[in-house]
């Protein structure tokens, strides 16, 4: 019996094996099962007694292979009732042939939802089997390519579908339309030029974004409308975002997802934000693969969650390694940081009087480190409006029509990246490729050069802030690299890569 279970984002086969002999009553399920797994025996009896299929007294030993490996959740319900049937002689050997089989089974037969469901399609269609599923799941394996989908509502139905040789395929509903929401409209920002300008290069080459600044002045607000900015989701990159929302048992039921925008409390877990468990399953970061991932209060979180961010900010994917192997998650995603200055957050602020003491200031500011810091593309003072010039500003840009510019220039980068798998923008090219093939000006090299040497950038501040130019730009649809594009891109690094002394950032309006 041909069966499936996911690992990481990625579905393998398993093969359910079923002896029924003779001997004491007895139900043994071996293979590495975890508890969801061991408890499908009380299940699968009493779903095959209301299905009008008792299990005789007999003993009964279930196999799971691979052996080695070890197997979670509730859709080896199914595959199990019915690998006994066939045992027991009820349901033809051959009327499985080609057919791989999952679903959790309630104590009356009802097939329910099973998590995982997408990929699992993906690796049938991959191995040309027909998938026999919960109906639940048919919206949802849909989004596969090339896979044949059976969806009976209970036990008795497939039982009775196999006798007669009349399994059919189930119909493929259309994707129900995802709901509408209040959109978050760039429009609604007052001021803060030097912020919106960050963010729309952010969103045109994939940047990382530090927001510094007092409370209330908008900065949870800019971070909320930069997904309203990114370009749509092409079909691959929708097939991913919909693929890791499968494992982690989310809605997939709606069609053309948009990027996902994750906004973790400060409190979370390191284990929460970049997955774990046994198996591990996906966290925060991974559920903001192709989108956004915003950490609001961002010195508020422990130190060494933060920096359990560093391998997945440099290499777009999570390796998480255990004792029972290695399980890769994608991560590539646009961070967008948010932090006060101090603890009371008035620090630098004109016209404010901060009560904090240096050392607390110091140790505040501590908790993200300089390797941390120098991961992050941009550093943006954000500012407090004058209630007078909140009350006066006219709205600005809408976010289609900054949309339309970010989506220009990642065309540009997307035909610049077109020979490089996997490479969509900026942020994602190697800086020794930009800096040999993006068509910098002598002018434009020298200005960062000079800047590098005064600053103390690291080499990968240096790269980092060429690709910024690079994107600056892509925004102008400008071929070459030019000295004005360079000193934009400086003047959002901090001052020195020492945590301390990097959260006042150089105000970039001038550049603006």
């Amino acid at each position: 019996m041909r069966s499936a279970a996911v690992l990481g984002v990625d579905a393998f086969g398993v093969t359910v094996e079923v002896d029924v002999a003779r001997g004491l009553p007895q139900f043994t399920v071996v293979g590495l099962p975890m508890g969801a797994v061991r408890e499908s025996r009380e299940r699968v009896v009493t779903a095959l007694a209301h299905a009008g299929h008792p299990l005789p007294p007999r003993r009964v030993t279930v196999n799971l292979a691979p052996a080695d490996v070890r197997k979670q959740g509730t859709a080896f319900d199914l595959p199990i009732a019915l690998g006994i049937l066939v045992s027991l002689g009820v349901v033809p050997a051959d009327a499985l042939d080609d057919t791989a089989v999952v679903g959790e089974l309630a104590l009356d037969g009802t097939l329910r939802r099973v998590r995982g469901a997408l990929p699992i399609a993906a690796w049938a269609g991959r191995e040309r089997l027909r998938l026999v599923l919960p109906r639940a799941n048919v919206a949802e394996a849909s989004h596969a390519a090339d896979v044949r989908i059976a969806a009976p509502a209970t036990l008795a139905d497939v039982v009775d579908a196999l006798v007669a040789g009349e399994l059919a395929d189930a119909r493929c509903p259309a994707p129900r339309a995802p709901r509408d929401e209040p959109v978050d409209d760039l429009a609604d920002v007052v001021g803060q030029s030097a912020a919106r300008r960050a963010l729309e290069i952010a969103a045109a080459g994939g940047h990382n974004v530090l927001l510094l600044g007092p409370p209330g002045a908008g900065k949870t607000m800019l971070a909320r409308r930069l997904p309203g900015i990114l370009p749509r989701l092409d079909p691959d990159e929708a097939l991913e975002v919909l693929t890791v929302r499968s494992v982690a048992g989310l809605d997939c039921a709606a069609g053309a997802p948009s990027r996902p925008f994750r906004a973790p409390h400060h409190t979370i877990s390191t284990a929460g934000l970049v997955g774990g468990g046994t198996p591990p399953r996906p966290g925060e970061i991974t559920l903001a693969h192709r989108g956004v991932l915003f950490l609001d209060e961002l010195l508020e979180f422990p130190r060494s969650t933060l920096d359990a961010l560093r391998q997945p900010l440099e290499d777009g994917r999570l390796a998480l390694a255990r004792a029972a192997g290695t399980v890769v998650f994608p991560a590539q995603f646009t961070l967008v940081g948010a932090a006060n200055p101090c603890p009371c957050g008035r620090a630098g602020e004109p016209g404010a009087t901060c009560r904090c003491a240096p050392v607390d200031v110091a140790r505040y500011q501590s908790r993200l480190s300089g390797p941390l810091v120098d991961r992050l593309d941009m550093h943006v003072r954000v500012g407090a409006v004058p209630p007078r010039d909140m009350a006066a500003a006219a709205r600005g840009e809408a976010s289609a029509v900054v949309r339309a510019r970010v989506e220009a220039a990642r065309d540009r980068q997307r035909l610049r990246y077109a020979s490089w798998p996997g490479i969509a923008c900026n942020a994602q090219a190697a800086g020794r490729w930009v800096d040999a093939h993006g068509r910098v000006d002598p002018a434009g090299r020298e200005l960062l050069v000079l800047a590098a040497e005064r600053l103390g950038l690291s080499a990968r501040a240096f790269f980092r802030v060429l690709k910024v130019a690079r994107t600056i730009a892509d925004l102008e649809a400008v071929e070459r690299v030019q000295r004005d594009h360079v000193a934009e891109a400086i003047r959002f690094r901090p001052a020195t890569c020492d945590p301390a002394p990097a959260m006042p950032t150089p105000n970039v309006d001038a550049a603006c």
